[in-house]
């Protein structure tokens, strides 16, 4: 998607550790005419699927992941990252490493709102090392449900979780595929 890899070089900063800043428009401050792009063309890609429902985690994938629900109309569930008074005490519940964090996270969904008839297109701003998407796959195996798909805002191909998850027979589509960022610079695949 162009106007993304656009906006990710005028405004994303690398930093130490191969982080791709993009709090700007992605992940604080957020783009919402970008961002309902991004769901279009994620729509557009998985219209053939005949997808029920969107998946992410809470909270970076939460604003692709509902734009992309308001194109195909259909709802969208994320993943809580903590435990809450009023949460549903009947949860599916999967361990997730942050990359960018550094740290281990059990990620839950009601069993209200996941099924064995739903299939699962699952939404997320990166893709690093597939964690993410592994926890999420964890779930919908959980519910019995069906995986349909991954769409990735931005995938950095020089980690392992693009080939990890489309070893695993996943279907990846990342809308902007990172090669390598060095001494500040981004090139795309």
């Amino acid at each position: 998607m162009e106007a993304l890899k656009q906006k990710i070089l005028s405004d994303g900063r690398v930093l130490p550790g191969n982080i791709l800043k993009v709090d700007s428009f992605l992940n604080h401050q957020m783009d919402p005419v970008l961002i309902a792009g991004i769901g279009r063309q994620f729509a557009n890609l998985f219209a053939d699927q005949s997808i029920s429902k969107i998946m992410t985690v809470e909270a970076s994938g939460i604003a692709p992941a509902i734009l992309t629900g308001l194109a195909l109309g259909v709802p969208v569930l994320f993943a809580k990252k903590t435990a809450s008074a009023n949460m549903d005490e009947e949860t599916y519940a999967a361990t997730v490493h942050s990359y960018t964090r550094g740290k281990d996270y059990t990620v839950r969904v009601s069993r209200r709102y996941l099924h064995a008839e739903d299939r699962i297109l699952i939404i997320d701003d990166f893709l690093a090392n597939g964690q993410a998407v592994l926890g999420l796959c964890d779930l919908i195996s959980q519910a019995g449900a069906t995986l349909a798909g991954a769409g990735i805002v931005i995938e950095k191909q020089f980690q392992d979780g693009g080939r990890i998850l489309r070893q695993k027979g996943i279907r990846v589509e990342a809308l902007a595929i990172i090669k390598e960022m060095s001494n500040g610079q981004i090139t795309f695949a």
